[in-house]
């Protein structure tokens, strides 16, 4: 996915706890989660390979994803008239989202796992012309 510009594949970003440089553990404390959901192609001859990163995600990108306030993070892939899309959803519990998507940006292992997931993706027309490889999703329903 790309954030402003900033690329956020999702499952997705890395180092260890103390480099990625991401806010302090904790969140908004009584203030629900801000949830996104983003939708991106997946090119067919590399579905196997995307299928297979997050199958076992590198340890430094689950560490840096918590340390960055992110939770409950999904991602789906569907078939829709032969073409592939992936769906991805996530919540955020931190107080500055844009501190914690620019560390997580810096960070490089962050960027090596891009470099494995960004070849996989088709991105949709509105986000290519964005420079972004995810299109962001409004959500128009939620449920608890």
């Amino acid at each position: 996915m790309r954030w402003n510009g900033a690329c956020f594949p999702v499952l997705f970003l890395a180092a260890t706890l103390f480099t990625a440089g991401c806010a302090a553990p904790g969140g908004r404390e009584g203030v629900p989660p801000k949830r996104f959901a983003w939708v991106t192609g997946v090119k067919p001859e590399k579905l196997a390979r995307y299928k297979e990163l997050h199958a076992h995600p590198w340890p430094g990108v689950l560490a840096t994803l918590r340390r960055c306030h992110f939770r409950n993070f999904s991602i789906f892939l569907k078939k829709i008239r032969g073409r592939y899309y992936l769906f991805a959803y996530l919540e955020y519990t931190g107080k500055d989202l844009d501190k914690d998507m620019a560390a997580m940006a810096a960070d490089p292992v962050t960027r090596r796992w891009w470099k494995e997931t960004d070849p996989c993706q088709e991105p949709l027309p509105e986000a290519k012309a964005e420079g972004k490889i995810w299109a962001d999703a409004e959500e128009i329903f939620h449920m608890d």
